[in-house]
C-alpha cells in the first residue's frame, strides 16, 4: 500500500530566504518533493516564469476561483492576494509525493486548520538586522514596502510558536539539510506506518 505524501508548510517573513531554500532541499536532499505553485494577482518579478514560479492572475479571475472553491486556503499579503491550488495538492498526495506549500502565516495556519497532519516549519534569519538587510539589499522595493514587510515580520514573529520547528537560515545548506532530517523523522513516526504489527509478529 502507497504511503500518502507528506503536507509541508514553509513559512517566514519576507527575506528569510524561504524560496532559496526550498530549492536547494528541492536539488540536493529529496527527490519525493514536489513544490506546490501558488496562484497571485501580484506582478511578475525579473526572472519569473508563469507556471514555475507562480500562476499569475489578474484579481476578477483569482475572486472567480474563490468563489468555485479552488483554493486550500488564499490570503491577502502586502496588498496581493495567493492562493494554494487545491486539486494540484491533493492529487499530489494521494500520489505519494511530499508537498510544499511556501506559503504566509495566514495561509499556513488555515492549512493547519484543515489539514492537522501538515508538517509546519517557520524560517529565519539569524538577526532581525540581517532580515532588513536582506529585504533592502533586493532592490525590488520602494521604502515604503520595505517598511510594511518589516513591520509585518515584527508582528509574526509574535505568533512562531503555532509552528512546529523554526529553523534558522544562517547557511543554505545547512537550513535545507534541516528540514530534510525534520521529513525523515516525520515518515518514522508511528502514525504514519503502514505496518501490520501483527502480521509482522508472526513472520
Amino acid at each position: 500500500m502507497k504511503n500518502k505524501g507528506l503536507l509541508i508548510v514553509i513559512s517566514g517573513p519576507s527575506g528569510a530566504g524561504k524560496g532559496t531554500v526550498c530549492r536547494e532541499l528541492l536539488r540536493s536532499f529529496n527527490k519525493n518533493l514536489e513544490l506546490s505553485i501558488s496562484v497571485t494577482t501580484r506582478k511578475p518579478r525579473v526572472g519569473e516564469t508563469e507556471g514555475v514560479n507562480y500562476f499569475f492572475r489578474d484579481k476578477d479571475e483569482f475572486a472567480r476561483m474563490v468563489e468555485d472553491g479552488e483554493f486550500i486556503e488564499y490570503a491577502k499579503v502586502h496588498d496581493n492576494f495567493y492562493g494554494t491550488p487545491k486539486n494540484y495538492v491533493m492529487s499530489k498526495l494521494e500520489d505519494g509525493k511530499d508537498v510544499i506549500l511556501e506559503i504566509d502565516m495566514q495561509g499556513g495556519m488555515k492549512v493547519k486548520h484543515v489539514f492537522h497532519e501538515a508538517i509546519s516549519i517557520y524560517i529565519i534569519p539569524p538577526t532581525f538586522a540581517e532580515l532588513k538587510k536582506r529585504i533592502e539589499g533586493r532592490g525590488t522595493e520602494t521604502e515604503k514596502d520595505i517598511c510594511k514587510r518589516l513591520k509585518n515580520a515584527y508582528e509574526e514573529l509574535g505568533h512562531v510558536n503555532n509552528y512546529d520547528y523554526v529553523v534558522v537560515n544562517d547557511d543554505i545548506k545547512n537550513a535545507a539539510k534541516k528540514i530534510n532530517c525534520i521529513l525523515t523523522a516525520e515518515k518514522c513516526r508511528l502514525s504514519r506506518s503502514n505496518i501490520d504489527f501483527d502480521k509482522f509478529r508472526e513472520g
